[in-house]
């Protein structure tokens, strides 16, 4: 069976977000394959390395976000085989707060054999922190973050 293209492995990898199926989502990642989070701030990774960091990393997700439909989907094809860019929007609920979740994302993914090894996720980290109820947080850590 010949494995899947980047494109069929990022909606593989959608379709368990929606599942909240955690461990599945990050067998999706090559045993050294890497997670990129380049606006992260905070206590947020910038970095994920290997397939164990992933699944670590997203244990928890499903008690933070519920996210319930992807009603925007464009994938833009590369000259690299191996590598899509891909525009989304994630909508659902916030379970600590019940509050609604609205994110737009721009994802680079690179595959070898139908796995993932490097994915970089661009998103806004106030958007998330404002839907997470934990903004004043957030900006509390970016204050002390400028004195260092």
């Amino acid at each position: 069976m010949p494995s899947r293209t980047p494109e069929e492995t990022f909606r593989r990898l959608l379709d368990l977000l929606r599942a909240k199926d955690m461990n599945a989502l990050a067998d999706l990642w090559a045993p050294d394959g890497t997670a990129e989070f380049p606006f992260a701030v905070g206590a947020s990774p910038r970095r994920l390395d290997g397939r164990e960091a992933v699944r670590e990393y997203l244990a928890g997700y499903p008690d933070l976000v519920d996210v319930r439909e992807i009603p925007a989907l464009t994938v833009h094809r590369t000259d690299r085989p191996d590598t899509v860019v891909v525009e989304f929007t994630a909508h659902g609920r916030t379970v600590a707060t019940g509050e609604p979740y609205r994110l737009d994302y721009v994802t680079v993914v690179t595959t070898h054999d139908g796995l993932i090894t490097r994915y970089r996720d661009y998103w806004n980290p106030l958007a998330v922190a404002s839907a997470a109820g934990t903004l004043p947080a957030l900006l509390g850590s970016l204050r002390t973050e400028d004195v260092r």
